[in-house]
């Protein structure tokens, strides 16, 4: 497992991603995380729909806050082919929680609080804070990564336009 020191930072200060660092073109590692209800949920699920899987650190924080409720208002217009999923540590409780209360229906929160598969598979856990850095990955209908964009200062969002790009192109 290999570690990145200074892939990330959080207000300007350097933090080491640990994991398998995957790259455009590589089958996406096919994880086991947990939804709202506790239940075991894999990735290879998802095969037949292109898949944004957006990780970001905390649900609770404003920032993330912001980036979920964005990919919500965008999932309500990508149409039944495309699923997309939030991925944090967050306890599923927390997740359901959150949705709750900020009306977030058409995104899945998934979480990986509880081995931390996807953040070692696609190598953006913190090393520092068992938290997963802000990462938007694009996998295509057969389980290929396609895009992937890594948010360099934890704080800020990602690039929406970005991502909506690449994803009109599968």
């Amino acid at each position: 497992m290999g570690e990145r020191k200074g892939a990330v930072t959080m207000k300007g200060n350097p933090l080491t991603l640990i994991g398998n660092e995957v790259k455009v073109g590589d089958a996406a590692p096919d994880v086991t995380l947990l939804d709202n209800g506790l239940s075991p949920v894999k990735l290879s699920s998802f095969r037949g729909k292109n898949c944004v899987l957006a990780s970001v650190p905390s649900l609770d924080t404003p920032v993330c806050d912001m980036e979920s409720r964005r990919f919500n208002e965008e999932a309500a217009r990508l149409g039944a082919d495309v699923a997309l999923l939030i991925i944090s540590m967050d306890l599923p409780f927390a997740q359901k929680r959150w949705c709750g209360a900020a009306g977030v229906t058409k995104v899945q929160t998934l979480s990986d609080h509880r081995e931390a598969s996807f953040g070692n598979s696609f190598g953006v856990l913190i090393k520092e804070l068992r938290l997963l850095a802000r990462a938007v990955f694009l996998v295509d209908k057969k389980g290929t990564i396609k895009y992937i964009q890594l948010v360099k200062e934890v704080t800020q969002e990602p690039n929406y336009q970005e991502v909506l790009d690449a994803l009109k192109k599968l």
